[in-house]
């Protein structure tokens, strides 16, 4: 079985969940050159509207909303249809490829440990029983991922929805990984921010399992609440001045030094020239890159850090590293479509 989905409205989907009415591939940008409104005579077009307004993040919500809906809708119709090949109902099939999954509850000093992490007044041994059946529910629910992930690789699902993508520039930005690599994932971020902190491994995990298929590029988005950041941001670049951004970039999300007085330490850490780094943040020379990067994240109405930019596509915040990869994977195999077309 092979479903390739391109659009809800296709699907039939949004007319009647959500009672709308709309034209096919709402979610993606309508051509630039398209009037959408005459003034006295006057050709508003497209480009004038972007121009004034940026739509991309409208755009994109509403493509999160339509996605949401779809990827139910798959699994829906792929539960359904392995229901039918069984000749039981949904509910059946899934009992029936998820029995046992509850498996053995855990012992009580085992559950003691778990309730002594709880922020409860409640009893141990009234609670210990919600404890037990919420492992159960956790490990149930596994065994339906995980069932519901074999379908689906054998389903062959094809996901064709056009996701809103933004030119991003990579203008003032340091890339790591090959410089023809099929998918750049574009960063802004804040080196004071603590979700970007946070996120950090799952970036480094990203770029380990598609190694030589990724670039990473770092764009400056200080925020006025951080009182450290725009100082830790022109300190990244006289390291980029140095060649060894990525290093000072490592090694301020490692040691969460940034004070000027530790900002110049950790150069001298990297074993930069001290002199000039001393001379390139003292003197602001790294002002104007940080602004333009934060004039360009502004501009994109990226509202908080982190912020990306899959091949133009957009997540935001500490989102989960399967979130990541799946939009990885799924650039990877939308580059790799019209290579494998012209093969044929």
């Amino acid at each position: 079985m092979k479903i390739v989905l391109k659009n809800l409205l296709a699907a039939g989907l949004f007319t009647s969940t959500l009672g709308v009415c709309a034209a096919s591939e709402a979610n993606s940008s309508p051509a630039i050159d398209n009037v959408v409104a005459v003034i006295d005579g006057a050709k508003i077009t497209q480009a004038d509207l972007e121009q004034k307004h940026n739509l991309f993040q409208a755009r994109n919500t509403y493509y999160e909303a339509e996605r949401k809906v779809l990827d139910q809708f798959v699994d829906d119709y792929i539960l359904e249809h392995a229901a039918r090949k069984e000749n039981v109902t949904v509910e059946e099939l899934l009992k029936r490829h998820t029995q046992g999954a509850e498996g053995v509850d855990p012992p009580d000093d085992a559950l003691r440990v778990y309730y002594e992490g709880l922020d409860t007044t409640e009893p141990f041994d009234t609670a210990k029983d919600k404890i037990k059946e919420f492992i159960r529910q956790k490990r149930i629910t596994k065994a339906k991922t995980a069932y519901m992930a074999e379908l689906k690789a054998q389903a062959k699902v094809e996901i064709e929805l056009a996701a809103p993508r933004a030119q991003a520039s990579l203008k003032g930005a340091a890339i790591r990984g090959p410089k023809d690599a099929p998918v750049t994932v574009i960063e802004f971020a804040d080196f004071e921010c603590p979700y970007c902190q946070q996120i950090e491994p799952k970036l480094m995990r990203l770029q380990q399992e598609f190694q030589g298929k990724l670039a990473f590029a770092y764009k400056d988005f200080p925020l006025p609440m951080h009182a450290h950041a725009q100082k830790a941001a022109e300190a990244a670049h006289c390291a980029l001045d140095q060649g060894k951004f990525w290093e000072f970039h490592d090694l301020l999300y490692s040691s969460h030094q940034l004070d000027v007085s530790q900002l110049k330490q950790s150069a001298r850490t990297l074993k930069l020239d001290g002199e000039a780094f001393d001379k390139c943040l003292d003197s602001g020379a790294s002002a104007a890159v940080v602004k333009a990067n934060l004039d360009e994240a502004q501009g994109l109405a990226i509202s908080g850090t982190p912020g990306f930019f899959v091949n133009g596509r957009y997540l935001e915040g500490n989102v989960p590293y399967d979130s990541l990869r799946s939009v990885v994977a799924e650039e990877l195999a939308r580059v790799a479509k019209p290579a494998e077309s012209a093969k044929r």
